[in-house]
């Protein structure tokens, strides 16, 4: 006997009758307190621990080149900065468990730091990227949120269910690192993005990051207004004034993000050779690859003049600095800025720890702003553009991408959004042509935080 077909709506209402199950089961309704109770202190231990980055940074270039009677930092200073840097993580990278965090060369992704390998995370983040390294602060936050989410999952002995694990880890770092890119919104994004989820699975595994996002970031504004700490989040304060993108910023901007993409790839393609150089005698060769670094800074101020400051550290104290007024910036200045970061950050990608991120959106908005004096080309679509192809190419995410230039641009932004949105597909399928993948490589430009598909032990 044939069996009559199913009506065409049988399948979708199947759908949404499962998925309501799920988030008014009461263990997802538990779960999602759980993520808003999480949010707090992950969001408590990031503002602690990036205010402590932010207070020594400062001492280390500002304060302590004052103590020696310079006005800024020479340009030596990085030399024995990154020096310093290289013998305190070689040890970390060779002898504790979890070799510091994940190398910054395959992006955000892969499994969650968990509880035992924490310590080395957080340790080799605060010894380093104070002293100049050439990363951000966003993989060793993830590392936090993931941590303490999994160490809390295993206090309240709920370890033997590794989905529910898998999602409070994920929800661990979305809170952590929306409390640097400015709230849960492009963080959630990323997620969406970087989890290549759809339909009742996106949904479950989304509110939870959400609430986790929101909660913590409440909990990071307040704490920064009250203990009146920098925490030197990616922001910009100051942007040029904005007017409609004509067809002379579509005419260079599209070309800008393509070169923009040409040289992350680039970088992240040495960032893979320092990987393989590294595999052998890591110890000595860590602190090689940390003294290039210095090296590769302080050619930057001798070839300026300018502080060797703008080539260290994460970036984006010199992007809210470029963005406030780019015409301090000579186009030799600039092409300077991103040659020696761009060498500093592709060794420091497969050699050092932190996270891939600010340094691209640094290198990405520089390149566009040196190109920003071509005819009819302004300053504020190339910021613009700069920001989104360079996160792009590098996270492999045109539409978290596209959002995170939304928010920092502010709202002049709105008026960027066809370049903005065309700049980050222009740099991503840039990015995709020019990586070549091998045993050691992740398939695509970059990786985001997408859900745990495992419990990071």
């Amino acid at each position: 006997m044939t069996s009559r077909p199913e009506p065409a709506n049988a399948v979708p209402a199947r759908a949404e009758q499962s998925l309501r199950r799920t988030l008014l089961g009461p263990g997802y309704l538990r779960l999602l307190l759980l993520c808003v109770l999480l949010g707090v202190p992950i969001a408590l231990a990031c503002f602690f621990f990036v205010g402590l980055q932010h207070e020594f940074q400062h001492w280390v270039w500002t304060s302590l080149p004052e103590a020696a009677g310079y006005d800024a930092p020479p340009w030596w200073w990085p030399l024995p900065a990154l020096v310093l840097a290289g013998l305190v993580l070689a040890p970390i990278v060779t002898r504790l468990p979890g070799g510091g965090g994940h190398l910054p060369v395959n992006g955000l992704g892969g499994a969650p730091v968990g509880p035992r390998a924490l310590p080395g995370a957080v340790l080799a983040a605060l010894a380093t990227l104070p002293l100049g390294v050439v990363l951000g602060p966003e993989a060793p936050l993830m590392a936090v949120g993931s941590g303490l989410a999994l160490l809390a999952v295993r206090r309240a002995g709920a370890a033997g269910d590794p989905r529910a694990s898998a999602i409070l880890a994920t929800a661990g770092s979305t809170a952590a690192i929306s409390t640097i890119l400015g709230g849960p919104v492009a963080a959630a994004v990323l997620l969406i993005e970087g989890a290549g989820l759809g339909g009742a699975q996106l949904v479950v595994l989304l509110l939870p990051c959400l609430l986790a996002s929101a909660a913590g970031a409440v909990v990071f504004t307040g704490f920064g207004q009250w203990t009146g700490l920098k925490i030197g989040g990616l922001a910009l304060h100051d942007v040029p004034p904005g007017a409609n993108p004509d067809a002379g910023d579509f005419l260079w901007g599209v070309p800008t993000a393509a070169l923009i993409a040409v040289l992350v790839t680039l970088a992240r393609e040495l960032g893979h050779r320092t990987v393989s150089w590294t595999r052998h005698r890591t110890a000595v060769r860590t602190v090689a690859c940390a003294t290039a670094v210095g090296v590769c800074i302080a050619a930057y101020a001798l070839i300026t003049g300018r502080s060797p400051a703008e080539a260290a550290l994460s970036g984006q104290a010199t992007l809210a600095r470029l963005a406030a007024d780019p015409h301090a910036w000579s186009v030799g200045a600039l092409v300077a800025l991103v040659v020696c970061k761009g060498l500093a950050w592709g060794i420091a990608l497969g050699s050092l720890r932190g996270g891939p991120i600010f340094p691209a959106v640094l290198l990405g908005t520089a390149t566009a702003m040196a190109c920003s004096g071509l005819p009819g080309f302004g300053a504020t679509p190339a910021l613009a553009l700069g920001i989104s192809a360079a996160s792009a190419a590098v996270t492999g995410l045109p539409l978290a991408s596209s959002v995170l230039a939304v928010l920092l641009v502010g709202g002049d932004a709105y008026d960027q959004m066809p370049l903005i949105v065309t700049a980050s597909v222009v740099a991503f399928v840039v990015a995709q042509l020019v990586h070549r993948t091998g045993p050691d490589r992740k398939p695509g430009p970059g990786s985001a935080s997408g859900p745990a598909t495992e419990t990071a032990r």
